[in-house]
């Protein structure tokens, strides 16, 4: 397990989280439910939005998948609260949120100082 590189304490390192940001596959990035013999049930998200037509393999670009939070048969991606389809929802909306709030508490900062 890799240690988050943002030390604990209560100002951000908006340089950090920036840093993450940019290093990560570029945005936006959407929800998929994909489904075949071998990712049953697949809740990712992808860079590319979902068609509503559940593709299965190989239908589907594996290179457009960025994480998975369901692969239901067999349980390689499973989480015990059952939030499959709410934390790919978040995962994909933070790729375009983080820098914007980091933006923004940047602009805040800004405003504060004397």
């Amino acid at each position: 397990m890799t240690r988050s590189p943002l030390p604990p304490g209560p100002e951000l390192d908006l340089d950090a989280i920036d840093e993450l940001c940019s290093a990560a596959t570029p945005g936006p990035w959407f929800v998929r439910s994909l489904d075949d013999d071998y990712a049953m049930s697949l809740v990712a998200v992808s860079t590319v939005e979902d068609t509503g037509q559940g593709e299965r393999w190989p239908g589907f670009d594996h290179g457009e998948l960025i994480a998975a939070t369901l692969v239901q048969q067999p349980r390689y991606v499973d989480c015990a609260d059952e939030r499959w389809d709410e934390n790919a929802a978040f995962i994909a909306m933070a790729r375009q949120a983080v820098p914007q709030l980091v933006e923004e508490i940047r602009r805040l900062r800004t405003l504060l100082t004397p």
